[in-house]
């Protein structure tokens, strides 16, 4: 029976340990670099110089200071680089929220023909020198903290959610306004 027992424990443990993997989180990975890395080409209508106006308009939606946050704006070859941060933060038992950090990231906004290439990658903590954050990604490491999870998904929420989904939405073309004839 304590042999039983102990082998029903040990494949508990083992069940448990491999479903804490980095695959829970969901976190797209890059297969050469192995960084957390969002890539995504959206089919939308217009031309190259159209849709990089509306991207270069959603900046200025999204970002406070969209001049400080953009490295690259050049038109001629279709290209848009960001360099951004945003806080992660702590919650305790009562909810309350207590700020942990600076996530620092890149973007990449590339503009086709009735198309554009989204690429948000680069994540690192902001402590005395750089952390990155994929280190998060691994539940087996000594210094392992549950509050990584956490972070984690407060960094998929902002992609996804936030960036993204305001982006997509900002590049949707305008409705066309039809002069009064008469």
């Amino acid at each position: 029976m304590k042999v039983f027992f102990s082998i029903l424990m040990v494949t508990f443990a083992l069940i448990t340990a491999s479903a804490q993997d980095d695959t829970s989180l969901n976190m797209p990975r890059d297969e050469a670099t192995g960084l957390i890395t969002y890539k995504e080409v959206i089919n939308e209508e217009g031309s190259k110089d159209s849709l990089f106006n509306r991207g270069s308009s959603w900046l200025h939606t999204f970002y406070s200071n969209p001049w400080e946050a953009t490295k690259v704006r050049d038109q001629s070859t279709g290209l848009i680089k960001i360099q951004h941060q945003f806080r992660v933060y702590d919650f305790d038992e009562l909810g309350n929220k207590k700020d942990a950090g600076m996530i620092i990231y890149n973007a990449r906004i590339e503009f086709k023909e009735n198309r554009y290439r989204v690429v948000v990658d680069n994540f690192v903590l902001k402590l005395v020198s750089r952390y990155p954050v994929e280190k998060w990604l691994d539940k087996n490491a000594p210094d392992y903290d549950a509050k990584w999870e956490n972070y984690l998904k407060q960094i998929d929420s902002f992609v996804r959610d936030e960036l993204l989904n305001s982006l997509k939405e900002k590049m949707k073309p305008g409705q066309e306004i039809k002069e009064d004839e008469w």
